[in-house]
């Protein structure tokens, strides 16, 4: 490879090795050496190097070699000017490198090593660039404008000082060697390199070149310049080297990076309200069940996945306004189900519950259909449709929502609440309110441990506990005759909850309410107003309830009682035990032959018994809900009588009182979800008594297990 005409450089180097002398005018004849190889430097060379001046930089501990270009050297280091080009020599194989001086490093060509200059080394550079500048003005004002001589030769001559010494001789070969080489040139050996011919340092002046020690390398020049530039941050704080990093990146690079910030915060923004179209997510499973192929049918959604509970036979689905009534209504009705794969502590096991409603009737299985997670299938199978449990379910939203503070509720002052229009009030008596309105909810299986509810209920407990006195008496406030009404509703309550939830704390309040109620039992087995008072047969029907709930429960009820009881009713009694009065001096009626008849399949009728096959007839033929003046409180215990027998009686009977009771109950306002008062019957309780008793006749589906008949649950 030869050297450029305009590189101001004596020597030159050959791919094979040897090194040759360029002809240049008005220089003289200078030595040169092969940089191949590894002996000590001619003896002319080492002459040259005497007299030159020594090196600047103290902290180097390697000859950088000669030149004969002005230099500037510290300690062993040297950094001198080739022309236009600044070089030094490298640390390690002592080959010259070029200095670029824009970034003040220097990389080695032979060896790979890349070194930075130190601060005073980058001021030494800076001086010799600032002389070879002042030369050229200089020699620019003193050359004569007829002076012939190229460019290139006027600066070589101006900028190169001529040594004196003999005139440039041929190379010398490998193969001379000189037994006075420097041992320096002995550390290439170990490297060797045949790709590329090894190359000296130039001439050092004023330094015989010396044999250096084997030292590890340096850092690469990448990490010596982070750790410098982190040091001088420290000494001059971040925002300095901040400043520095943004002033040494390219001004391309600063482009790219600040447009891609825009084009990513562009992308980022939405543009305009566009709304997105309407779209439909499928999720599909695969049925483990087996089917057997077919045509494939269509079906209608309304009748077959919408409604999971029966409609009524005379809804139609095509008329828009009853599809809508009957969607909402369905949407009601769930809010009192629990799924049957739920699991709670506080709920039975699912298939005990399937025994108990499947199997033989007994006693201490007949709250058991009120589960709330068989109610589909026991509502699809007594009777009833979405339309009832929907108004169930309003009908317990309107009782919570016209609950006391306290927890109680009130016959006569529930309408007293902030915002409540609803008239209708009944008789003082918070005990009968409170107890009355917590049937229903028992009655849906809301206890205070389990359902929607669980909290209106567990209020509405404690209020009853809290006012129960020691001997068990429940009557509380209750004002007039509503005395034993309230004793006998209030362990009704009492009783069932403890049979529900088999929480112990409730034991012995239903106990003493039981026991209060066997205490006040006049000696012919009649209760009335007062205790020991002679009895009538609507006063009675609530005790006799209360003594079942407490033989369900499993509480203590003396078999004494119960004798009586049947001794009252065989004293009402008219057409051998078919009809019952109010009391022995009055005539018979369908409102108590309805109550007495109930309280007679407690105390052990059956169907085979005469009395009740004729009574039953009574009512189903003679007596069927009427809409003109509704008589809730006939249609709670003949609802519940009539359910118990079955068949078509049963039918008849429940067809009509499900759609007048449906159709009956509120639909706007604050009033919605209750009943009004129509009767004499229910007028004395006023609205809250109304919409009790009217809701616990529409749970007839699942409230008590029918006695006469097994019901079979898939």
């Amino acid at each position: 490879m030869s050297s450029s005409p305009d590189h101001e450089s004596s020597m030159f180097i050959r791919l094979d090795g040897k090194s040759e002398t360029a002809p240049l005018p008005a220089i003289p004849e200078l030595s040169i050496c092969d940089l191949n190889s590894q002996d000590p430097l001619p003896s002319e060379l080492r002459r040259q190097s005497k007299s030159q001046t020594p090196p600047v930089h103290p902290n180097t501990a390697k000859s950088a070699g000669t030149s004969s270009r002005p230099s500037v050297s510290a300690s062993s280091e040297t950094i001198w000017r080739n022309g236009d080009v600044l070089m030094c020599a490298c640390p390690d194989c002592q080959a010259p490198m070029s200095i670029r001086v824009w970034l003040m490093v220097a990389d080695c060509w032979q060896c790979s090593l890349s070194i930075e200059l130190t601060e005073e080394q980058e001021r030494a550079a800076r001086r010799l660039m600032a002389a070879a500048e002042e030369e050229k003005r200089s020699a620019n004002s003193a050359r004569p404008n007829s002076e012939a001589t190229s460019p290139a030769t006027a600066t070589s001559d101006r900028s190169r000082p001529r040594p004196d010494g003999p005139k440039p001789k041929r190379p010398v070969s490998a193969e001379q060697e000189s037994p006075d080489r420097p041992a320096q040139l002995t550390k290439a050996a170990a490297h060797p390199t045949a790709a590329a011919p090894q190359q000296r340092n130039p001439p050092q002046p004023g330094q015989q070149p010396t044999a250096s020690q084997p030292r590890s390398r340096r850092p690469a020049a990448a990490t010596r310049r982070t750790r410098a530039r982190l040091q001088k941050a420290k000494r001059r704080g971040v925002s300095a080297w901040l400043s520095d990093a943004i002033g040494m990146t390219p001004a391309w690079l600063i482009s790219l990076i600040f447009h891609l910030i825009v084009l990513t915060l562009m992308a980022l923004l939405l543009i305009g309200d566009e709304q997105a179209d309407p779209y439909i997510t499928l999720s599909t499973t695969v049925s483990k069940d087996v089917h057997i192929g077919g045509d494939t049918q269509m079906v209608d959604p309304m009748n077959e996945l919408a409604f999971d509970l029966p409609l009524p036979r005379d809804i139609d689905v095509d008329d828009q306004v009853q599809l809508e009534a009957i969607i909402k209504a369905n949407q009601e009705a769930k809010a009192l189900r629990v799924d049957p794969a739920t699991t709670s502590p506080n709920l039975p096991d699912l298939n005990q519950v399937k025994q108990l409603v499947g199997g033989k009737m007994g006693i201490s299985s007949a709250l058991a259909a009120r589960d709330p997670r068989i109610r589909v299938e026991m509502v699809r199978q007594e009777g009833g449709t979405t339309l009832t449990e929907a108004a169930v379910a309003r009908g317990l939203r309107w009782l919570s929502k016209h609950q006391n503070a306290d927890g109680s509720w009130s016959l006569d002052r529930f309408n007293r609440s902030s915002g409540c229009t609803c008239s209708a009030p009944g008789i003082h008596s918070n005990s009968a309110g409170t107890s009355l309105a917590l049937l229903p909810f028992l009655g849906a299986g809301q206890t205070h441990l389990v359902g929607h509810y669980r909290e209106s209920v567990a209020r509405g407990l404690r209020w009853l506990i809290a006012h129960q006195k020691q001997n068990g008496d429940l009557r509380a406030d209750s004002a007039g005759n509503s005395g034993m009404y309230a004793q006998g509703q209030c362990a009704i309550v009492l009783c069932e909850t403890f049979f529900m939830t088999g929480d112990e704390e409730l034991r012995v309040p239903a106990q003493r309410a039981i026991d209060f109620i066997v205490d006040a039992q006049h000696g012919a087995g009649g209760w009335r107003y007062q205790p020991r008072q002679k009895g009538d047969t609507s006063v009675f029907g609530w005790q006799l309830m209360a003594l079942q709930s407490a033989r369900a429960a499993n509480l203590t009820v003396p078999a004494e009682t119960l004798t009586l009881a049947s001794q009252y009713l065989d004293s009402v009694q008219s057409s051998d035990g078919a009809l019952y009065a109010y009391q022995g001096s009055r005539g018979p009626d369908h409102v108590m032959t309805a109550e007495a008849l109930l309280c007679r399949m407690y105390l052990g009728w059956t169907t085979s018994d005469p009395g009740l096959q004729r009574g039953m007839d009574y009512l189903a033929n003679d007596h069927l809900p009427e809409d003109v003046a509704a008589n809730i409180y006939y249609w709670y215990y003949a609802t519940q009588a009539l359910h118990h027998v079955g068949g078509s009686k049963w039918e008849r009977w429940n067809r009509q009182m499900r759609s007048i009771l449906v159709k009956k109950q509120k639909k706007r306002g604050h009033e919605a979800g209750s009943w009004d008062p129509q009767h004499s019957h229910d007028r004395g309780g006023g609205r809250l008594y109304a919409t009790a008793l009217a809701t616990c006749t529409l749970e007839v589906y699942y409230r008590h297990l029918p006695i006469f008949r097994q019901i079979e649950l898939e």
